[in-house]
């Protein structure tokens, strides 16, 4: 590991929420306004996740007054006191620009579900199922409880 690796790997923020394009936040970010700091709330949807590591960012936009607002923040900034995901969004896409010429409700993103029902969701379960099954460790306890 190189130096500017350790330097990076000590700036990294413990807990971070996992952002994804579509959801819905609350941006807790530290502000200085001449000698005062105070933190200012900006709750939007994330329409671009990009980076990785110490670099990673990502962009908030909320429509306040009619007036869209986009803001790009670092998540591991020290401005930033703390990230909220309040929703998640079912979107296709990783970056939402579209979402720009939308008005109204048309601007709307539906909610993503985790453990929904549906043939994937199904599959899906069932797929996790069949390795948990086959894992080594499910069997080596399945026959410690046969043993008893």
């Amino acid at each position: 590991m190189s130096v500017i690796d350790q330097l990076e790997a000590e700036q990294l923020k413990q807990h971070v929420p996992e952002l994804r394009p579509g959801d819905t936040v609350r941006v807790h970010a530290k502000v200085v306004e001449g000698t005062r700091e105070r933190i200012q709330v900006l709750e939007g949807l994330v329409i671009r996740v990009t980076g990785g590591g110490l670099k990673r960012n990502f962009t908030v936009r909320r429509v306040a007054n009619g007036v869209g607002v986009e803001r790009t923040f670092l998540l591991h900034s020290p401005r930033i006191d703390r990230v909220e995901v309040m929703r998640h969004g079912q979107v296709r896409q990783a970056r939402l620009y579209y979402l720009r010429s939308k008005i109204g409700k048309d601007a709307r993103i539906k909610e993503r579900r985790e453990g929904g029902t549906g043939s994937k969701a199904e599959a899906q379960r069932s797929r996790t199922n069949r390795r948990q099954a086959a894992s080594p460790a499910a069997t080596s306890a399945a026959s410690e409880e046969d043993a008893e």
